[in-house]
């Protein structure tokens, strides 16, 4: 049995996770992360002393030791600078992702190794899969949960010392062992919002952050349409928010671009062929969690909960890769992340397309 340290937010899933480490026998300490506290009064909910309330609630029905560790300025310097950063230049950053290997399997592992522990385990839906030549992360059993995505930038030590318990059980039967361990958040919901941030709307979030800059909203060919009141507001891909009018029925504005040095958005017709929204290459930089180069034929997944797509992968040097699909993705963003799966099954007991290679950032993108 070991030593772990249970990453325990105060909602079901890690709570789950963590009731099934103590049945399993092993030695179970419980962490709150303290990232966030909103001492700013940024618009919006960010309820994190009752989410401590239920995670000591959650640990006094395991019998467990309940640790609050104080992360807040490693957050800011971490998460929330580049978040900011990232709208700033134009990009679209995904902080949920960058917080996991940088808070949960960063920080938080490297004091659960300073205490003596040998894991950090999470209710992430995912599994870990160990080969002869080292860890894998692997798609979770509940197709419609899997969280495999935001594990992307995961390197390869943390993976060797991460753990997943829920991973091979779907949402509904999390909620049974909720209930059958007593645990008292057994029915509380499931959260929405930036990673440990809360229910704080991103547009306030930034808005915080990154005065409004106003400039131009333009189509395609440059005539104007209308006024935005910051790019760091808007996303590839965008179709509401822009209060651009439809221009007939069945056709739709939607975001295709930034001009940085004219400030202006760029908005294409979703409905015709529109220049601009599809891509069939791209390079994927600063890649992760590779313990072998990617292979030549790779699945590709753009965001979460996008379907993964194959494409064929080339490098251009050790940390970038180009990638040329099979067949064009719809609204690729500079900064997003992009998560690499083998073709391939990892073995009989995991389907193909399971197994997590790596991830990176798309860097540059080449549009119809």
């Amino acid at each position: 049995m070991a030593r772990i340290l249970v990453a325990l937010s105060g909602g079901v899933d890690s709570a789950a996770a963590a009731a099934l480490l103590v049945e399993q026998g092993h030695e179970v300490v419980a962490a709150y992360m303290k990232n966030w506290i909103n001492d700013e009064n940024i618009p919006g909910e960010c309820p994190w002393l009752q989410d401590i309330d239920d995670a000591r609630a959650v640990a006094e029905t395991l019998g467990i030791e309940l640790r609050v560790v104080d992360l807040i300025e490693q957050y800011r310097d971490r998460v929330v600078h580049y978040l900011i950063e990232g709208y700033r230049n134009g990009s679209t950053p995904n902080p949920d992702v960058l917080c996991n290997r940088e808070m949960k399997f960063g920080v938080l592992l490297d004091y659960a190794r300073i205490q003596g522990f040998e894991a950090v385990a999470t209710g992430h839906y995912a599994r870990r899969f160990d080969a002869p030549e080292g860890s894998y992360i692997i798609r979770g059993a509940d197709g419609n949960k899997d969280q495999s995505y935001f594990l992307a930038l995961m390197r390869p030590d943390q993976v060797a010392s991460a753990m997943f318990p829920i991973g091979d059980i779907a949402k509904p039967e999390v909620r049974e062992l909720a209930r059958r361990f007593k645990l008292p958040n057994a029915e509380k919901k499931d959260s929405q919002g930036i990673c440990f941030i809360g229910q704080v709307k991103m547009s306030d979030f930034l808005r915080h952050y990154l005065p409004d800059n106003p400039g131009e909203i333009v189509d395609i060919n440059g005539r104007k349409l209308g006024r935005h009141e910051g790019l760091h507001l808007f996303t590839m891909g965008q179709r509401k928010g822009h209060q651009i009018a439809s221009p007939r029925e069945g056709v739709a504005y939607v975001v295709v671009g930034k001009n940085l040095e004219k400030n202006q958005l760029v908005l294409g017709y979703e409905g015709l062929e529109t220049a601009g929204l599809y891509s069939r290459r791209a390079e994927v930089s600063q890649i992760s969690n590779t313990l072998s180069p990617l292979p030549q034929r790779v699945l590709v997944q753009p965001r979460y909960r996008a379907p993964s797509v194959a494409a064929t992968c080339s490098y251009l040097d050790d940390e970038t890769v180009e990638l040329l699909f099979d067949e064009p993705l719809r609204a690729l963003a500079l900064g997003q992340v992009c998560a690499f799966y083998a073709m391939e099954a990892p073995c009989d007991a995991f389907p193909a397309g399971s197994k997590l290679l790596g991830g990176g950032f798309f860097s540059s993108v080449s549009v119809e």
